[in-house]
């Protein structure tokens, strides 16, 4: 380098950002200092550069030596098998999505795939192997719903690491105390310190430990503090005593429901109402029962409706809310709140002794019955009683407009929620019959996974059906998806004779054919390979 060049260089300590200055602009617009304009600026450019990235290293001072990490925390979980390891690589090395808005073609979306094959993975607890660990965090990172299963499979290393990378914090965040050991059961004096001097999380997976083992020893630790707690956080730890809600939390729960915050108070009054023994039930259902009634007067006995003219003081400490929303009518929002909150089983004994079935079939007057409905769609599924949800539910063959009491599909599907996993692929298997898949969706939902056979085989013959009849293919893309990571995979034989293209009918949508084709080719595919990461990852014989 020549003694010009060295003599030029800059020497202020920020004459690195004034180098990367120079160069954002071109030097053309300005020029190292001391060089002049001309073809020979960009080379003193790169000259000073190069000279400056020396004496920036070579300026380091040396620092003090660091405390060395601690070596990861063994974990004792068996490794997966072999083929489960190289498949884990695959699926987190692809990053190709269905995004774009152009068509997928018949590969599957390994990514989509992800959540079932780390679902299967911890179900046989295994242990991640080391090496996917970084690109594990990264996908948990980019996907929070893939978070709690993909911690759980990386285990404590997860924890290790994200205390060494900064874009792995989260991993801190959502594991309950970021790794910290909850004191065990006889460690009264290490549960007390932790529960006074803790970090809000560690407290939270206190609590929830606590509560899993010893349900009143939970509740009494959480009243010595109670008083002193923020608004805020007293919600979070009152909501986390809905794990083995029983009888015996009724006194704390009653006191909470003079609590200064609003929500405190509502969350009280949903965990008493949750059960149909505490007082808070019974006055409610007394309230509640004070405003529907059947009248015999007619032809057909008709449930008649008198909604609360009033919110008085004691509905209010039991969670009613008096200032109705936007668009509501404060009378109807006072009575849809109280059937909400009030025992079920108490409706027959104070309609004559009428099943759930009787009762919902009764016409109800004055327009009541919408209300009147969907507050028993509610209390059925906060009181997750299934004789009410079915009587709700009605026949799935009912008209689309909703079976006796469901008003829309969202509570269907949330009274399908309160059933027994075979019940709710039967109802659902037969509202698709009937129905076909464009209002099924959200139904589709709240199966279990992988779908019953009678859902499955539901599922494909209306889409065969939408193919032969030549519909618009596009619209069935949402179900084709939810088939593809939901069916399952011993239905890939049935499909075989989907795969050809079609004939398209007449007034069928351009190109449906090629598209049908396609998708049921990629449905086929991602069943096959579904199949092949299940054996995968069964854990070999003795």
């Amino acid at each position: 380098m020549s003694r010009t060049t060295a003599a030029a260089a800059p020497s202020l300590p920020d004459a690195w950002e004034e180098l990367v200055t120079t160069a954002l602009l071109g030097t053309d617009r300005r020029t190292p200092a001391g060089t002049a304009p001309g073809p020979r600026a960009p080379l003193a450019l790169l000259d000073a550069a190069a000279l400056a990235t020396v004496r920036r290293r070579a300026g380091l001072r040396p620092a003090p030596a660091g405390e060395r990490p601690r070596p990861a925390p063994e974990d004792r979980r068996p490794p997966l098998p072999p083929a489960a390891a190289r498949r884990l690589t695959m699926l987190l090395a692809d990053r190709s999505g269905t995004s774009g808005g152009g068509r997928r073609g018949t590969a599957p979306d390994l990514m989509e795939l992800l959540p079932q094959w780390l679902a299967v993975a911890n179900a046989h607890g295994y242990a991640a192997p080391p090496e996917s660990l970084p690109a594990l965090l990264d996908a948990a990172r980019g996907r929070t719903d893939l978070r709690p299963a993909a911690l759980r499979l990386a285990g404590p290393r997860a924890l290790w690491l994200a205390r060494l990378n900064p874009d792995w914090r989260f991993a801190l965040r959502s594991t309950p105390g970021g790794g910290t050991s909850v004191p065990g059961p006889h460690d009264t004096d290490g549960i007390r310190q932790l529960w006074q001097e803790g970090l809000f999380a560690e407290r939270v997976a206190l609590l929830a430990a606590l509560r899993s083992r010893e349900p009143a020893a939970a509740r009494a630790l959480l009243a010595t503090t109670w008083a002193a707690e923020r608004a805020e956080d007293r919600l979070m730890f009152l909501d986390s005593l809905r794990a083995g809600l029983g009888p015996d939390d009724e006194p704390f729960l009653e006191q909470a429901l003079a609590d200064r915050s609003r929500n405190v108070r509502a969350t009280a009054a949903e965990l008493l109402s949750s059960l149909p023994g505490s007082a808070l039930a019974d006055r409610m259902a007394v309230r509640a029962g004070a405003c529907v009634a059947v009248d015999h007067t007619g032809d057909t006995p008709t449930i008649a409706v008198e909604a609360p003219h009033a919110c008085d003081a004691g509905m209010e400490r039991d969670g009613v809310v008096a200032k109705a929303p936007a668009g509501r009518g404060e009378r109807s929002w006072w009575l849809g709140q109280l059937v909400e909150a009030a025992p079920l089983d108490s409706w027959s004994r104070r309609l004559g002794g009428r099943t759930p079935q009787e009762i919902v079939a009764l016409p109800v007057a004055d327009d009541w019955q919408g209300e009147l409905h969907a507050a028993w769609c509610r209390a059925a599924v906060r009181q997750r009683n299934a004789p009410w949800s079915r009587a709700l539910l009605g026949e799935p063959s009912a008209p689309e407009a909703g079976g006796p009491g469901a008003v829309s599909l969202a509570e269907r599907a949330q009274l399908l929620g309160t059933l027994e996993a075979d019940e709710r692929a039967e109802w659902v298997a037969g509202f698709i019959e009937t129905h076909g898949l464009s209002e099924a969706f959200q139904l589709l939902g709240v199966c279990a996974v992988p779908w019953a056979a009678p859902v499955g085989r539901a599922v494909v013959d209306a889409l065969n059906i939408a193919r032969d009849a030549g519909s618009y293919p596009w619209s069935f893309s949402g179900v084709m998806g939810l088939a593809e990571r939901c069916l399952d995979p011993s239905e890939s034989g049935r499909l075989d004779a989907l795969l050809a293209i079609p004939d398209e009918p007449e007034n069928a949508s351009p190109g449906a054919g090629g598209y049908w084709s396609e998708a049921f080719q990629r449905l086929v595919t991602t069943l096959r390979l579904r199949a092949a990461m299940l054996t995968e990852l069964t854990p070999p014989g003795p």
